[in-house]
């Protein structure tokens, strides 16, 4: 019997033993002949749209019309607003420089006989440059002219070549290059898709877009103060990031003070670009396995929480001005059927930022967590709503689309092209009046003004 357990107990050792050498020897258990990284579902707001909605990696212009369910078969669409993320770009210059700096430390100090080391040091060069700041890349553009067409599918009523030619469709965007670009490239797809070349041009409107920037309460409580974003500095100081860290180090085998919260950021910023950009699973995902990554995605998240949404009052207000917005087309959109007039913008589109969606999605109430997300609860929060991934991805979405049916008015919500119930609403696609009395409150006030003015203390 004590023979039996000594063996049993050997055999465990030798195949950890074997398992162990396993994983060192090729950075971790991730294989690289795959074409898509383990670990890209963590990528957080540097993620691909095709990880929310994988059947587009099979069919680009696919779309699922079996999720989208009306109340009655006779209701028809009159309206649609979209409000867009730009496509995938590069890195900002800030990231660049963390990226070359960590870069530098692998080629310099790094040791040992892990094979994705040796591609790292052997095969691949640092080819970012300072200038590439955040610019849209050709996967940006593709990201943009393929949703166009998606929605010419999912909207054929409604994007057709006459309301191109009376200026029906309009365009807007924030200033930034990759948001103008990507405003471009939606274009490219619309003509291309209903094989129409018009006038349709695009306005430029940071007042919308980029309301974040022009709310002086949010940039002094938010923007410019770094005790608002505590718990994430709490978080990457914490052991779940000191552990990520170290096993970081020991891949590496260099000391543990040379590996920084900011150092991995940096590895998993290399991983995800790698990716996003070029469609590869570079040597430096296999640097980190999957807790490495839950890690590196909630240090993402919790900061998206705390500067962008649920974090603090003033984040979502800052929105308010796009809110209004909104509803005051949809308004005018039904004053227009309700007098059997023409629809004078039967689409609009709004092409911004990850920080223009989450602040307006939080308004709305949307993803929100039972328990706030904090630096104490990442092993509690594994189930959490709330995953900048699975929200704001490279060519994020809201649609909101206003329907005629036969008992009235009703609009349909849409993220990610995916439709969803609003809170404190039972149906999926309720009466436009319904949702503007749920919404009353925001509605009769949220005064872009009032909120963002700085309270004198």
């Amino acid at each position: 019997m004590v023979k039996q357990v000594v063996t049993t107990i050997c055999f465990v050792l030798f195949h950890c033993i074997i398992s162990y050498w396993a994983f060192m020897s090729s950075c971790s258990v991730h294989s690289t002949a795959t074409t898509i990284p383990a670990i890209a579902r963590y990528f957080g707001t540097k993620g691909r749209y095709e990880e929310v909605n994988p059947y587009l990696i099979d069919d680009i212009l696919d779309i699922k019309k079996s999720l989208v369910k009306l109340p009655s078969l006779k209701c028809y669409a009159i309206h649609l607003t979209a409000v867009i993320r730009h496509g995938t770009r590069f890195p900002t210059t800030k990231n660049i420089l963390k990226m070359r700096k960590f870069y530098d430390l692998v080629v310099r100090y790094a040791s040992g006989n892990l094979n994705c080391l040796w591609e790292i040091k052997s095969n691949w060069k640092m080819w970012y440059r300072d200038e590439m700041d955040g610019r849209l890349v050709d996967k940006g553009r593709e990201d943009h002219k393929h949703l166009a067409q998606r929605l010419i599918r999912w909207f054929p009523s409604l994007l057709t070549k006459e309301n191109l030619r009376r200026g029906r469709v309009k365009l807007i965007t924030s200033s930034k290059h990759r948001c103008v670009n990507s405003t471009i490239a939606f274009r490219a797809g619309l003509m291309e898709g209903l094989n129409i070349q018009v006038e349709l041009e695009h306005a430029v409107n940071d007042t919308l877009m980029r309301y974040f920037d022009q709310c002086e309460r949010f940039v002094k409580e938010v923007e410019n103060n770094k005790s608002a974003l505590e718990e994430v500095k709490y978080f990457n100081e914490g052991p779940e990031m000191k552990r990520t860290m170290e096993k970081m180090a020991d891949r590496l085998e260099v000391p543990y003070a040379n590996i920084t919260d900011d150092s991995v950021e940096a590895a998993f910023y290399l991983c995800a670009y790698e990716f996003t950009i070029k469609g590869l699973n570079s040597p430096w995902c296999q640097l980190f396995d999957k807790v490495d990554a839950e890690v590196m995605e909630y240090s993402g998240d919790l900061k998206q929480y705390w500067k962008r949404s649920y974090g603090h009052e003033i984040n979502s207000k800052s929105s308010c001005i796009l809110f209004h917005d909104l509803f005051h087309r949809l308004d005018r959109v039904v004053a227009q059927i309700n007098s059997d007039g023409v629809v004078s913008e039967v689409v609009t589109v709004q092409v911004g930022h990850a920080e223009t969606l989450i602040p307006l999605l939080t308004l709305l109430d949307l993803f929100k967590d039972d328990i706030p997300l904090n630096s104490t609860n990442f092993a509690t929060q594994q189930n959490r709503i709330f995953r900048s991934g699975h929200i704001v991805p490279y060519a994020a979405n809201l649609l909101v689309v206003l329907y005629q049916c036969p008992d009235g008015i009703r609009m349909g919500v849409r993220i990610n092209e995916k439709p969803l119930t609003l809170p404190g609403l039972s149906d999926s696609v309720p009466l436009y009046e319904d949702v503007k009395k749920h919404y009353s409150a925001l509605l009769g006030g949220c005064d872009q003004e009032t909120v963002c003015k700085i309270k004198n203390s």
